[in-house]
């Protein structure tokens, strides 16, 4: 297996146990992964092996027919999203990076899952404006975009969820920096965390899932 050393506060000698006891990624991830490692600008953004089968397994596990990506990026978590979704199900994801999409979308081919994927490209809080006047509602949704906004997104998304909806926010835990936070990206993080917490409107957990993932569930409107 491949050793990815992927971003994660956990000692490395522990992170690869993790991603050895985890249902391994097929051959298209790891082409995927290879060709954003060599090819793409701040391949650190791409999720790992691991949070990718989380991510697959919560859309199974919650029966999830529509989903929502905020941050497509080369489209790993995208990919590992609609393959676990039903033939008439739906993944809407965005981004603002053609580079990047450019490579989603070849694998988003090639995986034959394609035709469950919406990929928007523009502002996110414009195409969840849009989405919002479309009618769109959304099961599950994973923010993994600009970190400053995270509340904004949230905000924009949760009235488009049902009860019982779950929000799924990457890179919480931010290498640590939640625990000292300097830029505008790090008190993103922590302005988040803290407003999901506060939120009756759900229950959460932050997860440390990789660089940290909070869960929150929809409990009210």
């Amino acid at each position: 297996m491949t050793q990815h050393h992927e971003l994660t506060l956990l000692p490395p000698e522990v992170a690869t146990y993790v991603e050895a006891h985890t249902l391994p990624a097929s051959d298209l991830f790891e082409r995927l992964r290879e060709e954003t490692q060599r090819d793409l600008n701040c391949p650190q953004m791409q999720v790992g092996p691991v949070e990718g089968a989380f991510l697959r397994l919560m859309v199974q596990l919650t029966g999830a027919k529509s989903v929502l990506e905020i941050g497509t990026y080369s489209g790993y978590s995208g990919l590992s999203m609609a393959m676990a979704l039903p033939e008439d199900g739906r993944l809407v994801t965005c981004d603002i990076d053609p580079v990047a999409t450019a490579v989603a979308k070849r694998y988003f081919a090639e995986s034959g899952h394609d035709h469950k994927i919406d990929l928007r490209l523009g502002p996110a809080l414009q195409t969840l404006k849009a989405l919002a006047a479309e009618g769109a509602t959304f099961d599950l949704v994973f923010l993994d975009a600009d970190k400053a906004n995270y509340v904004n997104y949230y905000e924009a998304v949760l009235p488009m969820m049902p009860i019982g909806g779950i929000v799924l926010a990457d890179n919480t835990l931010w290498s640590g920096r939640v625990l000292n936070p300097q830029s505008a990206s790090d008190h993103g993080i922590v302005n988040y965390n803290r407003h999901v917490l506060e939120d009756p409107r759900v229950e959460q957990v932050l997860l440390s899932i990789r660089d940290g993932v909070n869960l929150a569930r929809k409990v009210a409107d």
